[in-house]
């Protein structure tokens, strides 16, 4: 399948798009925002005055109520016919939540009522791109990870682009841009893709109750792994920004050093079906943690230039190659159970436990400094010693997809 620019997708015409084009296109828009939000909201936060420990809770905050978000919402949009309309309101509230934030100021209650409002919206878009994404790749519509490399690059655009205005405009410019993002992801979001997801197989079947989704030992062990894993990446998401700029290196070159991450993610998502073709999800997670090992050692012990290239350069590894293990996971569920994994698998690692971590690394930071890189580190130790089935339900009988993924 192509990989050039999805706007050539448009050929179908300007209010319809294939399925390959819609979904790219949305995750274009959305991960720019995502791109802006992540590595610099903590820096907008500190421009208005708010402290570490306060950056750090509000953005423990956000991923809290992320976390409360796919557990109460995410799962009861669990019908693919809902997606689409599902991604369009939630996108519009997050539009809307972001404009208020810029009346914020620097009240701490005011910003954390809108951090609430925002996260509210945001928390179900990945899992639902993400099912959405799914859903056509196992109809062979779309290759997932060419389809999810779009996001990647349009982080990389948020990341450069608010970093170099932001360098020279100063951090008020932070919200403005995401705002454009939004704006982007929201025109996006109305045209009608050419396929329209609907689901035929278990279609009269009830929404699985997350809890006993949660009882399938193997899903259990999957979730703890992907914790730590993603877990590890809290304080670079919230604390990096404002550690390299304390030992010297401007907005602009964070920036850029933010965008070389995700220029290894892209790497991986576009060759993922050459490089990972005969691993299995076990392997995958393993050599994940291996990188975090590597990464995050590397990170807290040395601050020039050319050893945090390449450090950003296992993002690759770290978050690229473990999120695609938890996708390829997530696949082999049976289709009425997807949403219901996706939203788990953000619910939980990517929210509840990474709101811990990020709230962790707030007080941490204050104390330890770069030093907090290595509790990061260690957290790939356990990966290493665990074993994971390659599929949710062990006692499903094995599809011919499945078996080349056997277990380690």
């Amino acid at each position: 399948m192509s990989v050039l620019f999805p706007i050539m997708h448009f050929g179908i015409g300007m209010f319809r798009s294939s399925p390959y084009g819609w979904t790219s296109q949305y995750l274009f828009g959305f991960f720019f925002t995502y791109g802006v939000y992540l590595p610099f909201w903590a820096l907008w936060f500190a421009h208005l005055g708010v402290d570490a420990s306060d950056i750090g809770l509000l953005l423990g905050l956000g991923l809290g109520v992320r976390c409360v978000a796919n557990v109460v919402l995410t799962p009861r949009i669990h019908n693919v016919e809902h997606l689409i309309p599902a991604l369009r309101w939630f996108t519009l509230a997050c539009l809307i939540a972001c404009v208020i934030y810029i009346f914020c100021g620097g009240s701490l209650w005011a910003l954390a009522a809108v951090t609430v409002l925002f996260n509210l919206a945001a928390g179900p878009i990945i899992p639902l791109s993400d099912a959405l994404a799914n859903f056509y790749a196992k109809g062979k519509h779309l290759d997932y990870g060419r389809t999810r490399l779009w996001g990647s690059i349009a982080f990389i655009a948020g990341s450069t682009i608010v970093g170099i205005l932001a360098a020279k405009y100063g951090a008020s410019v932070i919200p403005w841009v995401a705002i454009a993002g939004l704006v982007v992801a929201l025109l996006f979001s109305m045209r009608t893709p050419a396929i329209v997801p609907i689901e035929t197989e278990h279609h009269d079947q009830p929404r699985p109750a997350l809890i006993d989704i949660v009882k399938n030992n193997s899903v259990m062990r999957f979730l703890i792994i992907v914790a730590l894993l993603q877990g590890s990446h809290a304080a670079y998401y919230s604390f990096s920004a404002i550690y390299w700029k304390e030992v010297g290196y401007s907005e602009a070159i964070i920036g850029y050093l933010w965008s070389f991450s995700v220029v290894a993610e892209v790497c991986v998502f576009a060759f993922s079906q050459r490089l990972f073709a005969k691993w299995s999800v076990g392997m995958m997670f393993r050599l994940a943690a291996v990188g975090v090992l590597l990464r995050w050692g590397v990170t807290a012990t040395m601050t020039e230039l050319p050893a945090l290239v390449m450090a950003q350069a296992l993002h690759g590894v770290t978050f690229a190659a473990a999120h695609l293990a938890a996708i390829r996971y997530i696949q082999h569920a049976k289709s009425n159970q997807m949403v219901a994994l996706q939203a788990l698998y953000n619910a939980l690692p990517l929210g509840a436990f990474m709101a811990i971590m990020t709230a962790l690394s707030g007080w941490l930071y204050g104390l330890w400094g770069a030093n907090l890189f290595w509790l990061m580190a260690v957290m790939g130790i356990p990966v290493l010693l665990m074993k994971i089935e390659s599929k949710p339900h062990s006692n499903d009988q094995p599809t011919e997809l499945e078996q080349p993924m056997s277990v380690n």
